[in-house]
């Protein structure tokens, strides 16, 4: 079931305390309406009591939904940095939830379920989205590379990420977005043909597909950080 608790919030607009509710894990298989919310940006988003401006949590939940073979650990975008710590955390809570440490029926399930972890709420969106539309993760972030490589300008920096927001007929929109604050900074739309490519070129793309699914946090950002750099150069 999906699992809320009471917490305090501070507007930035206005400096006001707020209380709400903050989930802790959502099961979309009985709440299929927080799976809408989710991907329409309007979940976990309340206006300020005292301004009315909107007020938004950070994710900090686990996201389930056995029907579409999805299990997320959803946290911070300013978290990312330390993903590898929280790749063992995130680990070893499914190992118990879903895994060998959890009872035959909760294993039963893990088998079907695709484990991944994200950071920020563009990142949850799209893997959502993903999913629903039988696109693999993995390809996706090479797929974002590979754009990298075709744009004359890409604003990769810390707290910019690149993510997939839609598909539409033949075509994939994409758009530059600030992690934390959610704004967009710049879209563009990309033939879904360049996914072929990418399925079609097993062996030259076979080391970077490696480094990307080496863990949950399956998202090119990684690559640019730490051990990952000679992968990604």
């Amino acid at each position: 079931m999906s699992l809320f608790m009471d917490m305090s919030i501070t507007c930035p607009n206005c400096g006001a305390v707020n209380r709400i509710e903050a989930v802790e894990s959502v099961n979309a298989d009985r709440r299929p309406d927080l799976r809408d919310a989710i991907l329409a940006g309007t979940f976990q988003v309340s206006p300020c009591e005292s301004c009315d401006e909107p007020v938004r949590l950070e994710p900090q939940f686990n996201y389930l939904d056995v029907s579409a073979g999805l299990w997320i650990a959803a946290y911070p975008g300013r978290l990312m940095p330390d993903f590898l710590e929280i790749e063992d955390s995130v680990n070893e809570v499914y190992r118990k939830s879903y895994g060998a440490g959890a009872m035959q029926s909760a294993q039963a399930v893990g088998e079907v379920l695709q484990k991944r972890l994200t950071f920020g709420w563009p990142a949850v969106r799209e893997k959502i989205l993903l999913r629903a539309e039988g696109i693999a993760d993995a390809e996706a972030e090479m797929l974002k590379l590979d754009l990298m490589r075709r744009l004359p300008e890409a604003p990769l920096a810390p707290g910019i990420e690149l993510r997939i927001v839609d598909r539409t007929g033949d075509g994939l929109v994409l758009i530059w977005v600030e992690t934390v604050s959610e704004t967009v900074l710049q879209e563009f739309n990309a033939a879904t043909a360049l996914l072929d490519e990418i399925r079609g070129n097993v062996e030259g793309w076979a080391p970077i597909r490696a480094a990307l699914e080496n863990g949950p946090f399956v998202d090119m950002q990684k690559l640019y950080m730490g051990e990952g750099r000679a992968v990604a150069e």
